[in-house]
């Protein structure tokens, strides 16, 4: 038996990247998952993930479409999960977008958007995650997705940055009001991880005048990692199934940096 066989997951942001392989991981541990994205295609990614994780002891999973800026969504995807799995026993908030543009140039509408998507879903997330988990009156827990941006401002990405920050502020938060609900909230900070993601942020780097070059921009970042390269999306995998397990029980309010050694704080 799988460490989270019989837990019932959804993880936003799903269809690609960290959430994908973040969803994977919890099947193979036992789990139900949701892969819930606002991209269209997720249901047919998900049917190619159920054949490829297939084998004794792993769980189902579903996909749903959900814009997670929007509390109808958010409950929506909850409540589809619910009705496919029977509860929501794990909340991952991992959706996000980065949109660079060099300090000065920042709009309005940059902002709005990234802070949207990074910041105000992580709100309306843990919130509805709550709500139902207190209602099934057996805890549970929120794990959001930071990063090392959190930790430090960067020029062309002032709005990504802040709107990190914000999880690690909101994850703070949601931990000390949901505790006595027996609720842990916790997040993880990843670095450079080689996603979709990353490939569309070093291309925009080459846009704004940050790199010259496609690939410099990711090599020039991973170049202050410790381990001495980029992280694949395996590689954030087993603390975000830590997170979800029970061997996470005592740990709430945290944010645990998996990053390979860029930023030791």
């Amino acid at each position: 038996m799988g460490r989270l066989s019989s837990k019932n997951c959804l993880v936003t942001g799903a269809a690609r990247g960290i959430g994908l392989a973040i969803g994977k991981a919890l099947m193979r541990e036992g789990a139900n998952v949701a892969f819930v994205d606002v991209d269209a295609g997720v249901k047919g990614i998900v049917a190619g993930v159920a054949k490829e994780v297939a084998g004794a002891g792993i769980g189902r999973a579903i996909g749903v479409q959900a814009d997670v800026t929007s509390r109808a969504d958010i409950r929506r995807a909850i409540a589809e999960t619910v009705s496919a799995f029977g509860s929501l026993d794990v909340m991952f908030n991992n959706a996000g977008i980065n949109k660079p543009l060099n300090f000065m140039d920042v709009t309005e509408e940059n902002w709005d958007q990234v802070v949207r998507v990074n910041a105000l879903s992580v709100l309306l997330g843990c919130q509805e995650a709550a709500r139902q988990m207190i209602a099934q009156g057996r805890g549970g827990k929120i794990v959001n997705t930071a990063s090392v941006a959190s930790r430090q401002g960067y020029p062309n990405m002032a709005p990504y940055s802040a709107s990190k920050a914000a999880v690690i502020s909101l994850t703070q938060a949601a931990a000390r009001a949901l505790a006595k609900q027996q609720i842990t909230v916790n997040a993880f900070a990843p670095a450079v991880v080689l996603t979709p993601l990353w490939e569309q942020l070093d291309k925009d780097l080459v846009a704004i005048g940050t790199s010259k070059q496609p690939g410099e921009a990711i090599d020039m970042f991973s170049s202050t990692i410790l381990v001495g390269r980029a992280a694949r999306p395996e590689d954030i995998t087993g603390t975000t199934t830590f997170l979800a397990s029970a061997d996470s029980d005592y740990i709430t309010g945290q944010t645990i940096m998996v990053d390979g050694g860029k930023f030791l704080v």
